[in-house]
């Protein structure tokens, strides 16, 4: 039924014959998926009609077990990570933090999703333990050499390939449909914001318990921070995973107006950026710590187009936020053009090596994907297509950066050596 539901959420005729063949069935169905069919004005009006006596969108059934779940999952998840303490492990000769933070997280992310699966299939259940074991085994493997960029590269590029394979568990390893990529896209926005508005609140959490307990002559600074802040920080993108998933009606409100008023604020911080470089005579050039600051801003950027593209399309056309968008795109392709420049210049001056490398392939993909995301905005803009088509380009693009990925993991700490 589920299943049923989902593929006609744009059929209204096969929606009213699915709830007339079973009424309970249906209402049940539409109580464990509406979260993933929230945006389509076909579930608003279901819903409305499921539950309007109930007067309340709480009426959305939670199931007990999530809750269970959450909290099993965020209890292992703070255990793994503190077993540097528990071992006595010495972090300045093993790398614990750096080699499996990210792999940690992910995994508690990735064991959640399938526990609160109302059906797991074993197949994907196996492939993505493999995955994960093997990536587990592959980065501790790695000396612990700081020096070493190639490793260290690895380092920040195996959370970026266990992500992907968390999005193929997100949307049940349905690689044909484009659409869900475009799901996952705008979830992990929805618990970027959930996450940071969770870690603000535990932040004042944290400050009241600390100056209550100091009130009364208890120092219980080291454990707090030791234990309830370390849990709560890697705990806090899988409670925004409860939220989103339980409650999406709060990210549905919330995270299209944070993207209508950020995509405008970054346009214009941009542009003066870039009029600043002119004036301070900032050279990325010759400048390498330039050229990181300005490659980070690049990423960071490109992940606020997406995001804003993904987002606008929740509401009725907004002519505005699509023009917006379109300019902020030509703007970053002026700035991408810049770092490769600046990057090309570096490799003819110094040669090759594992960051340059990284940084070069990465800032080509991206180029890339903005000739493409501008080409399908300017479409939306001035030739009336729909912003849905921006996202099926954004979803499409979305393999090639996993064969990134994939390749500066596993293939470059064997080409440069552990260099």
């Amino acid at each position: 039924m589920e299943t049923k539901i989902k593929d006609n959420i744009e059929n209204p005729e096969q929606l009213e014959k699915l709830y007339r063949s079973d009424n309970k069935g249906f209402q049940k169905a539409f109580s464990e998926i509406y979260y993933e069919i929230a945006d389509f004005k076909m579930a608003d009006f279901w819903k409305a009609r499921l539950y309007f006596d109930s007067q309340s969108e709480t009426k959305i059934e939670v199931r007990k077990t999530d809750v269970l779940f959450l909290i099993v999952t965020c209890l292992i998840t703070g255990f793994l990570v503190k077993l540097p303490q528990i071992f006595d492990i010495k972090l300045n000769d093993y790398f614990y933090y750096e080699k499996n933070v990210g792999l940690l997280i992910l995994l508690g992310l990735s064991a959640y999703s399938f526990l609160t699966k109302t059906k797991i299939n074993t197949k994907h259940l196996i492939v993505s333990t493999l995955v994960f074991g093997l990536s587990a085994i592959y980065i501790n493997l790695l000396p612990s050499d700081r020096d070493s960029h190639s490793i260290n590269l690895a380092y920040i590029h195996l959370p970026l390939l266990l992500w992907c394979l968390y999005g193929l568990i997100f949307i049940d390893f349905d690689t044909k449909d484009k659409t869900k990529r475009i799901d996952y896209i705008k979830y992990n926005g929805d618990i970027a914001i959930l996450a940071a508005i969770i870690l603000i609140a535990g932040g004042i959490l944290t400050g009241v318990t600390l100056g209550l307990f100091s009130a009364i002559d208890l120092k219980i600074e080291n454990f707090y921070f030791e234990y309830i802040v370390i849990l709560g920080l890697v705990s806090s993108p899988i409670v925004a995973t409860y939220i989103v998933k339980n409650y999406p009606t709060v990210t549905n409100k919330i995270a299209p107006i944070i993207a209508s008023i950020f995509s405008p604020l970054v346009l214009i911080t941009l542009i003066i950026y870039l009029i600043s470089i002119l004036i301070t005579g900032k050279d990325p050039y010759n400048d390498r710590d330039f050229l990181i600051v300005f490659n980070l801003m690049l990423l960071g950027v490109m992940a606020i187009i997406v995001f804003s593209v993904s987002e606008t399309s929740v509401n009725k056309r907004q002519r505005f936020n699509e023009l917006t968008l379109f300019i902020l795109t030509i703007v970053t392709l002026i700035v991408d053009l810049i770092a490769l420049s600046a990057i090309l210049y570096r490799l003819g001056e110094f040669g090759f090596t594992p960051n340059r490398t990284a940084v070069l392939g990465a800032n080509l993909l991206i180029f890339g994907n903005l000739i493409l995301i501008m080409i399908d905005l300017y479409k939306v803009g001035f030739k009336g297509n729909e912003i849905k088509s921006v996202e099926l380009t954004i979803a499409k693009y979305l393999p090639i950066y996993t064969a990134w990925t994939i390749f500066v993991t596993f293939g470059l700490p064997f080409i440069f050596g552990l260099k």
